[in-house]
């Protein structure tokens, strides 16, 4: 399915300490293209959030990455308990030794990402939108102002929802997700990792 921009946007932040589930455009606004993400590692899809239980794009997507495990997620006040801690927690800085799979079903959100220059990049998900955090990226979500998404959960073999607030930069994850950015870099920034 293409479009994934509808789906999927991308823009640097400001560094203002104003709500978390605002935009935080800065000015003049600088949007980020879904290619520049694809260079952190970043992976993204558009998919059929309407019928995601019979989508063959998503069968292929989970048979080709290895993902076993599945689970639905609502976060919102009304279905998170200790819903405000929660959403603290998620917008603490972190990285995981694993990817970290979402795609939206329903609702909003944003996943913030560090650039190679250590600057947070705004990821916005929207219904049908999928996205792969690789693991050892430092990272945090937060929901918009709509307080709401539904999110499908993926992993490869039992999930470990473990975050690793940062510092944590002597995991071998962060090492390896280090060394992916400077090969990638090397190899003048353009080169796909579908295939890792």
């Amino acid at each position: 399915m293409e479009g994934k921009e509808e789906v999927i946007q991308a823009w640097y932040m400001d560094d203002t300490e104003e709500d978390q589930r605002l935009p935080h455009h800065r000015t003049p606004k600088q949007f980020v293209s879904i290619d520049k993400v694809a260079e952190l590692g970043v992976l993204s899809w558009r998919l059929n959030a309407n019928d995601y239980e019979n989508d063959e794009a998503l069968k292929k997507i989970r048979e080709a990455r290895g993902y076993s495990y599945m689970d639905i997620v609502e976060v919102c006040p009304e279905k998170l308990p200790n819903y405000e801690a929660k959403i603290k927690s998620f917008f603490e800085e972190h990285l995981h030794t694993d990817e970290e799979i979402r795609y939206c079903l329903d609702g909003s959100g944003y996943f913030d990402v560090r650039d190679e220059n250590d600057q947070w990049i705004r990821v916005a998900l929207k219904k049908g939108g999928m996205i792969v955090l690789p693991a050892g990226i430092y990272h945090r979500f937060t929901l918009d102002t709509n307080d709401y998404i539904k999110a499908l959960r993926l992993f490869v073999g039992e999930p470990v929802w473990t975050p690793h607030n940062r510092p944590n930069d002597h995991l071998p994850a962060r090492k390896e997700y280090l060394d992916l950015l400077g090969k990638k870099s090397a190899a003048g920034g353009h080169q796909a990792i579908e295939a890792h």
